[in-house]
Formats: C-alpha cells, structure tokens, sequence
C-alpha cells in the first residue's frame, strides 16, 4: 500500500513561488501515473499536472509555463514548482498516484476519483 504526505503550502503574495512536495511511503510502483490536482472552494477538483514513470508530463492549460512537475525517484518524493502564482490559484493541492491510469489521456485531470492513492492535500493561498 503507497501513502502519500502533501506539504509546502502557505501564503504567498502573487506573483511569487511555492514548491509543494508529495513524500510516498510504503510499496512502491514501478510504473505509474502521479498527478497534482487542486480544488477551490465552491469548485470541482481539477488536475494541474501530471508526471508518468517515462518522465512524461501533462499540464492544465492555465498552469502552462509557470509550474513544473517533477519526480525524485531516489527520494520517493514528487515536486510541483509554482512560480508567477496568481490569486486564482487558491486552492486545497493534492497529489495522486496510480500503477495503472494512463497520463496520456486526455480525460487525466478529471480522474481524481480513479487514482488508487490520494493524499490529503496542502493549502495554498496566493494574495494580491
């Protein structure tokens, strides 16, 4: 069983950065799918990245240019670097893991509910 710990969040004023971090303990895979997804109050969850074991990534179109996804597989830890954040990206932030979704598809970010490991989330809030 794969847990996943969410941590890096706060307050930032807009225009700065945050880098979230996503520690995985327990069994781990040797292919999957991870993924940040983020869920504003009184909005749906939406995936904002997306990262394979091919070192594929996938990006919401709103987050294109401005946050990077990346995996350290020695440290079992995933990373999402946020720069330029805006107000809107107040959000709740997830991470997500699955041995068999498929990143390549074009549904990924509406499948938070299919991922077999989510975890709890960290707060991000960007001020202007």
């Amino acid at each position: 069983q794969v847990q996943l710990v969410e941590s890096g969040g706060g307050s930032v004023q807009a225009g700065g950065s945050l880098r979230l971090s996503c520690a995985a303990s327990g069994s781990k895979y040797s292919r999957y799918c991870m993924a940040w997804f983020r869920q504003a109050p009184g909005k749906e969850r939406e995936g904002v990245a997306a990262i394979n074991s091919d070192g594929n990534t996938r990006y919401t179109d709103s987050v294109k240019g401005r946050f990077t996804i990346s995996i350290d597989n020695a440290k079992n830890t995933l990373y999402l670097q946020m720069n330029s954040l805006k107000p809107e990206d107040t959000a709740m932030y997830y991470c997500a893991a699955d041995p068999l979704l498929r990143c390549s598809l074009s549904s990924w970010s509406r499948l938070w509910n299919y991922f077999a490991t989510r975890g709890q989330g960290t707060q991000v809030t960007v001020f202007s």
